[in-house]
């Protein structure tokens, strides 16, 4: 009997954290795979290091063994989740997300006024806090696996908030057809099943309505000039990688029409400055003061040549805008 594309073989012995390794693609099924990436935990709270395959058919890039839920359970843990806070912030400061955020609601308010909104994935809701300057009659919600999102709410960014996936069993039943727009900035690549959180947006999007999809691009060249220093390599709370071919042939699938595919906009300059920071991440306090120079240069570079890399395929993230055309 063939093997299903999400049945995965057991090669591997237990680990609690992980699931069985697998021998196949799980976005098509594939057998013809290779490994791409060995990488260690960047905060070090787990020994060992953790692998991406890739698909040689349809360029998925998947976590192989992937983190079993105990795993997502641990790695999502506050303490983790607020020293990899402190850790991106070396490269991404407050004021340049809060800008992204904005120049993302800008670009969005093409869209006609929507009456109600969830963004998944959203952490501390920072994207719909900057959105209500563009959004101001609409009505926010966020979906996020973590705590973060009940502060949120308690903070006033959005008024409602739900703890989980929108793939959790009856998350997407409770919230059938209440949006007219969901967006999913970076989350994909956290989901255990890209696929089902796919279904499950249009699930809770009304007909008509918006979905916005960004994700890292696997096939950005600094992917390959950088290697385990990529910052959106991410491991390991990155699952999934996908190309832009395999989403936008996903949402075509489910009834989708595709309005935007934009690479330009998402880009996030920050390869060279983050892979300096990945690099010096447990060097001693005196070496990472000694390397501030290169830390400068390097973030003198993104930024100088982002205006440029931003139009060619060191473009490090892509969104895709799609309309629900079936009910």
């Amino acid at each position: 009997m063939p093997t299903s594309p999400l049945t995965p073989q057991i090669t591997t012995p237990f680990d609690p954290l992980q699931e069985p390794r697998r021998e196949d693609c799980p976005w098509c099924g594939s057998r013809k795979l290779r490994t791409r990436l060995r990488a260690p935990d960047p905060l070090r709270h787990r020994a060992g290091t953790f692998v991406l395959d890739a698909c040689r058919d349809c360029g998925h890039a998947f976590q192989n063994p992937r983190l079993s839920a105990e795993g997502l359970a641990f790695f999502h843990r506050d303490f983790y989740e607020r020293q990899l806070e402190e850790f991106t912030a070396r490269v991404l400061s407050a004021r340049s997300v809060q800008r992204r955020h904005r120049a993302t609601a800008r670009r969005l308010s093409a869209l006609r006024e929507p009456e109600s909104w969830l963004d998944v994935g959203t952490g501390h809701a920072r994207f719909p806090e900057a959105a209500k300057e563009f959004f101001p009659y609409t009505s926010f919600d966020g979906l996020d696996p973590t705590a973060r999102v009940e502060q949120a709410l308690l903070e006033g960014r959005v008024e409602e908030a739900h703890r989980g996936y929108l793939s959790t069993p009856g998350m997407a039943a409770r919230l059938r057809a209440r949006y007219d727009v969901v967006t999913m900035f970076h989350h994909l690549a956290h989901a255990p099943d890209p696929r089902a959180e796919l279904r499950a947006a249009l699930t809770v999007l009304r007909t008509g309505g918006h979905l916005v999809v960004e994700v890292p691009d696997p096939r950005c060249v600094f992917a390959l000039l950088l290697g385990r220093w990529w910052l959106p390599y991410g491991q390991p709370r990155h699952l999934h990688l996908l190309p832009p071919a395999n989403l936008r042939a996903e949402l075509e699938r489910l009834g989708c029409a595709i309005l935007v595919t934009d690479r330009r906009d998402p880009h996030v300059p920050h390869d060279l400055s983050a892979a300096v920071a990945l690099l010096l991440a447990h060097a001693h306090p005196l070496v990472q003061l000694a390397a501030t120079p290169f830390m400068d240069l390097a973030a003198a570079l993104d930024h100088g040549l982002g205006p440029l890399l931003r139009r060619t395929r060191f473009s490090n993230a892509y969104r895709i805008v799609a309309r629900k055309d079936a009910g």
